[in-house]
């Protein structure tokens, strides 16, 4: 494919994004007014099939927490082993992916599979270190210079992988997760592309973080992540288009709260991958449920 094919290739995509979710929010509307869909009624937007999820939580002193994952090259920050953890997770739980790097570039998975991440303020952790070792004149360590981008976790994991699909990293300071869903909608729609993973991290911090999350929030009413300062958390939802196999379905355009959203240990803006997540690893667990559930997204 030549560097033509390639810039018009991103820019039909990028158009097709800005509509996808234009559309998404005028339903997200139509539907605050109007309540949920009557029975039966068909969405205009393909549901997305929920191939493989999983979830970790570092530091928040709750259940469930786990050591922080060792990732050559990443430091100090619970940022990067984090994502790292769930997407390799929700990678080689896929039976039809590979689990290494020669499986993954072998199976012709990694090819056919996209990556969005998701996180309102990236790895502040690394950014907080480094401009403090500016500002007290201590020699600038390179590796928080090159882990500072979220992009750099999402290097790591292609090469690992043999992921060559598209890869992106959001902010926003709409709900991340609409983002993640619509982004992978609108990559499902070229035929290259099998599978999409959308992951969505937040980090703890000082009251430095916390001050910059209210300001960037003002306008949108989410309150600070109930987080200490050293904790993570993260979620990552491997998606694709439902088929045989497939033992759930989200619709991309419809509101849903978890069925414990109301009780759950607050993750901030990713609440609601974990709420995907969650609804996934059950009805796995359970085993004998013979009918493909349908979630949408809240």
């Amino acid at each position: 494919m030549t560097q033509t094919d390639l810039g018009t290739k991103a820019e039909t995509l990028a158009a097709h994004r800005t509509e996808t979710l234009a559309a998404h929010r005028t339903e997200t509307r139509a539907a605050d007014r109007t309540g949920p869909p009557a029975a039966g009624a068909t969405a205009s937007r393909p549901a997305l099939g929920v191939l493989a999820a999983a979830t970790a939580t570092h530091g928040t002193g709750r259940d469930g927490d786990i050591p922080l994952p060792r990732l050559p090259g990443f430091v100090e920050s619970a940022f990067s082993p984090l994502v790292y953890e769930v997407a390799a997770r929700c990678l080689t739980e896929r039976p039809a992916g590979g689990t290494s790097r020669s499986d993954g570039a072998g199976s012709g998975e990694g090819s056919r599979t996209a990556v969005a991440l998701a996180s309102l303020m990236g790895d502040t952790t690394t950014a907080d270190l480094a401009s403090r070792r500016v500002v007290s004149g201590r020699v600038h360590n390179p590796l928080l210079f090159m882990q500072a981008t979220a992009n750099s976790v999402l290097g790591h994991l292609s090469r690992e992988f043999g992921i060559t699909g598209q890869m992106f990293s959001l902010s926003t300071l709409d709900d991340p997760v609409t983002e993640l869903l619509a982004m992978a909608d609108l990559l499902l729609e070229d035929p290259e592309l099998d599978r999409v993973l959308v992951v969505g991290v937040e980090l703890g911090g000082g009251e430095r973080w916390a001050a910059v999350h209210r300001e960037l929030s003002a306008d949108h009413g989410r309150p600070v992540p109930d987080l200490p300062a050293s904790a993570a958390v993260a979620a990552a939802v491997l998606l694709g288009r439902p088929g045989s196999g497939t033992p759930m379905t989200t619709a991309p355009t419809q509101p849903y709260a978890g069925d414990n959203s109301a009780t759950a240990p607050h993750t901030g803006s990713v609440q609601g991958l974990f709420d995907l997540a969650d609804a996934h690893c059950r009805l796995l667990r359970d085993g004998d449920r013979d009918e493909t559930e349908t979630h949408a997204h809240q």
